[in-house]
């Protein structure tokens, strides 16, 4: 940890103490004069000196606790991405979004098993608004019964935030089925309700 204190004018630095240094040194005509008055002073160069531990510690340890205790949990998404190249047939693309501070790591299990190839990611990527995502994809050539899985580890979470894959069905399937289920169960209610009020309707009429 080092202490720095600069003098400028037109910013243009004259003079600067830097505690590694252990004096002031001066980097203009003016500065040179003050650099040589001041490290007279025995007195205050061990002042300067001091503002490592009183000054520069206490500040930087309030700061990294601050910092350090606002942390973010990632959203994470797993989800198939198709492919233009490759030696394997499918991809997954698993992402993480919303995250802070911005240290992470993204690993790939496949039953298991670390996977160490075939394996591409991104560099954490500022979002703008103080929090990140990364993306990290893996191509695999799949096999019945295995198990792929994304695991997350960031500091806001004390366990690894792990992702299994369903290679049954893909999510924007899951996703039609599910639209065209919700609207088969509506066109029965309205053709029961239809028939319902047909046969009331009818009743009346023949009585």
């Amino acid at each position: 940890m080092v202490y720095l204190n600069s003098y400028s004018f037109n910013k243009v630095v004259d003079v600067q103490f830097n505690s590694t240094v252990g004096k002031f040194v001066g980097y203009t005509e003016e500065g040179v004069k003050y650099a040589e008055n001041w490290n007279k002073d025995q007195a205050f160069l061990q002042q300067r000196k001091a503002q490592v531990d009183t000054y520069c510690r206490p500040n930087a340890q309030n700061h990294d606790s601050a910092v350090r205790d606002k942390t973010v949990k990632p959203k994470v998404k797993l989800s198939s991405v198709k492919q233009a190249e490759g030696r394997h047939p499918a991809v997954l693309m698993c992402s993480a979004y919303e995250f802070y501070p911005k240290k992470i790591k993204v690993s790939w299990l496949r039953d298991g098993t670390l996977m160490t190839t075939d394996v591409t990611s991104t560099m954490e990527m500022a979002n703008g608004n103080w929090y990140y995502q990364i993306h990290s994809e893996l191509e695999y050539t799949p096999k019945s019964g295995e198990k792929i899985s994304c695991v997350v580890e960031h500091a806001s979470s004390s366990q690894p935030i792990v992702k299994d894959w369903n290679p049954s069905m893909p999510e924007s399937e899951r996703n039609k089925i599910a639209i065209g289920s919700s609207g088969l169960v509506l066109g029965i209610i309205i053709a029961a309700a239809g028939l319902i009020y047909y046969k009331k309707k009818s009743s009346g009429q023949w009585r």
